[in-house]
């Protein structure tokens, strides 16, 4: 703190009482080096910029392209649980754009500056640069239902976004990942923490659109990529990563899927996240080559399933406290742990107990999976435009419920595999 280093200096007095250390920069210019392991060099980089720009099989990486989620830069209005609201809040700030527009285009002050010009009222339209350029250019926007897809906004929280370039102010590759609802059904997409960022690392796999902070600033490598009509479908991993791990492990019946499993299971190696935490923040993820390939990669496989399909998983048996002198209810405004940890407050009529400890060691960055719902599934009011997002469901009212159960069992089969992955040798 500021106090601490005044009082040093105080204490010093004078330059020539200071005990200088000589530090020296690391080959890429690194000046603060400590934590840093050099042989972090020496891994395979998932991807690197030059990989992308060349958009050709490059040796030296595991994925050809990759790119950030989805930001929206109008989260309120561009994501919401309930695909009617999503519909009419969508259809309801596109009509005012398009009103914008015509009247952009009818006025003739040619000096006119956009920001003068929009109208700001913040119940109707919330603005960005894309948004704004497109208004200069005179283009209108069209509302089509079929571009509300599903997302993860974030670690287990499914929403619905109004998938469009014009009102999402960055789209990044992910037209061309998930470019139809079919994709879904076959592409996965391996998230991780992005670089400079304090959270400490994880990684998420997901086969829908994840949000730009779904992992923090995080980046994202695809199994497959495809043309933005969803023709051309393309494994994502390089042909000479697939040569290289066939060729150093001596194994030809090693597959693509392998190699994207073992990457999975790598990167959730308590040592392997330990020993490299301070290269994690500073770079993406490289990978070493194990002395297993095949553990890493059935663990890797184990965790795909458990956080792919966590809707589908068995529920974890925890406890029903209902109140007897109070009608059970199944709504959500905002749930709160107890001190413990023990017991979820639903609501004034449900605590759900039994709660396992271990629940908690299964941690996305500063939070649990538990945590990240239990902040994420509460009703909540944007201050700018008054737009509501309620995660109850009137279809399937005891869905958050289940969400619970199904998150404290991923949750602890999570940390039993990661349990096994410690023993393994990197």
């Amino acid at each position: 703190r500021k106090e601490e280093k005044y009082a040093y200096l105080d204490e010093k007095q004078q330059v020539t009482q200071i005990e200088w250390e000589t530090i020296v920069p690391d080959k890429k210019h690194t000046w603060l080096t400590e934590g840093l392991h050099s042989e972090f060099d020496d891994f395979m980089p998932l991807g690197t910029k030059e990989t992308k720009a060349a958009k050709t099989d490059i040796e030296g990486v595991v994925f050809k392209t990759y790119g950030r989620g989805v930001a929206t830069c109008r989260d309120a209005w561009a994501y919401n649980f309930s695909q009617s609201d999503i519909a009419d809040n969508m259809q309801r700030t596109i009509e005012t754009y398009n009103e914008q527009v015509f009247k952009w285009t009818q006025q003739t002050d040619k000096q006119m500056k956009v920001d003068d010009f929009v109208l700001y009222e913040e119940n109707k339209i919330s603005w960005s640069e894309t948004l704004k350029a497109n208004l200069k250019r005179g283009k209108f926007a069209e509302f089509d239902r079929n571009q509300i897809r599903q997302s993860l906004y974030r670690p287990f929280t499914k929403s619905n976004l109004f998938f469009d370039r014009m009102f999402n102010e960055r789209v990044y590759v992910f037209p061309s990942l998930f470019p139809s609802a079919k994709t879904e059904t076959e592409n996965k997409v391996i998230c991780v923490k992005g670089i400079g960022m304090s959270q400490p690392f994880f990684a998420l796999m997901v086969s829908v659109i994840p949000d730009v902070q779904f992992t923090p600033n995080g980046q994202c490598f695809p199994f497959y990529t495809y043309n933005e009509d969803g023709t051309n479908r393309k494994e994502n991993i390089t042909d000479w990563a697939l040569n290289h791990y066939q060729t150093h492990y001596q194994d030809n019946q090693i597959t693509k899927w392998d190699i994207f499993h073992y990457v999975y299971g790598l990167l959730h190696h308590p040592v392997y996240r330990e020993k490299y935490a301070a290269n994690l923040k500073r770079e993406l993820p490289r990978i070493p080559l194990a002395p297993d390939f095949w553990d890493f990669a059935d663990a890797g496989k184990k965790l795909a399933d458990l956080h792919l399909n966590y809707e589908q998983q068995p529920e974890s048996p925890l406890i029903w406290m209902d109140k007897a002198d109070t009608p059970l209810e199944w709504r959500v405004e905002k749930m709160r742990l107890s001190r413990d940890k023990r017991q979820i407050i639903y609501n004034d009529s449900l605590t759900i107990g039994g709660i396992p400890p271990e629940t908690f060691d299964y941690r996305l960055g500063n939070r649990s999976a538990l945590d990240w719902v239990i902040d994420q599934y509460r009703i909540k009011v944007d201050k700018r435009s008054g737009i509501v997002n309620d995660p109850n469901r009137l279809d399937d009212e005891e869905y958050i419920v289940r969400l619970i159960g199904r998150v404290v069992f991923v949750s602890v089969s999570s940390v039993g595999v990661v349990l096994k992955l410690q023993d393994l040798t990197l």
